[in-house]
């Protein structure tokens, strides 16, 4: 579904990302971790036509160079790590924002709503308060608000940027679970940008791992993450060990390197 070749990207001197390859397969969920600054952000932006860089990006085939915005957006959808806030906009309102990719500025202009919006409030479960205005909502709510716009794009893959950020560990865990039921029931593409590694390696179907803006480590949860995993990336010591029902790494880390 994701297919990225040779990706470069430079913030003037510095070199953010180089030669990053990655795949991504249909209906598979990557996680993306590492270090503030290795590159995580930039890579997904890449990925969603959002920053200029050498290289290609693929998207069902499809050179995402060679598309519009619209056509991108149709394809791909994106959950930033921060919006705007927008004083008195509805919940209901701000998820008919996207359906822009689909309606068209005349579309728009009607008003209303269709399938895909009813549907994105349905399994985020927002339709509950979809006449609250999204300011007054709480941290958990106004997440899964911000979902419910991205998947009313109705597009196969979702870009998540730190989807957790700001949230306590029970909201935290409430998005990664929609997350992973919402996969399931539309056969998403799911890449995510997450600080948590052991929240990576419980929900993730792959962890890719970057240092200083190349791949350092790509694979199956269970195959990469090891205490040398936490020394070359994060920097610190820990300990690692597997989880006794699922299989899945476990980590504690112990000191600063």
């Amino acid at each position: 579904m994701i297919e990225a070749k040779g990706v470069e990207v430079h913030f003037g001197q510095r070199v953010v990302l180089r030669g990053v390859d990655l795949e991504v397969a249909e209906g598979e969920w990557v996680a993306l971790v590492g270090r503030n600054g290795c590159g995580k952000t930039t890579l997904l932006r890449v990925l969603a036509g959002l920053r200029r860089a050498t290289g290609s990006v693929h998207i069902g085939g499809t050179p995402l160079e060679s598309l519009s915005r619209r056509e991108i957006a149709r394809r791909v959808a994106v959950l930033p790590q921060a919006m705007p806030a927008v004083p008195a906009l509805t919940v209901r309102q701000l998820v008919r924002q996207g359906r822009y990719a689909v309606r068209g500025p005349l579309g728009m202009l009607g008003g209303g709503e269709d399938a895909a919006v009813r549907n994105a409030l349905r399994v985020t479960g927002t339709d509950a308060y979809a006449d609250a205005q999204v300011d007054r909502l709480s941290g958990g709510e106004r997440q899964r608000v911000r979902l419910a716009l991205a998947l009313a794009q109705a597009a196969p893959v979702l870009l998540l940027d730190e989807p957790t950020t700001y949230l306590d560990v029970r909201h935290q865990l409430e998005v990664l679970e929609l997350v992973e039921r919402l996969r399931g029931e539309l056969g998403l593409t799911v890449v995510t940008v997450l600080h948590d590694l052991a929240q990576a390696a419980r929900y993730a179907d792959r962890v890719v791992a970057l240092r200083e803006g190349v791949i350092h480590a790509d694979g199956r949860a269970a195959d990469v993450v090891d205490t040398a995993l936490l020394s070359d990336v994060f920097g610190v010591r820990g300990r690692v060990w597997r989880d006794e029902v699922t299989g899945r790494p476990l980590c504690v880390y112990d000191s600063v390197e």
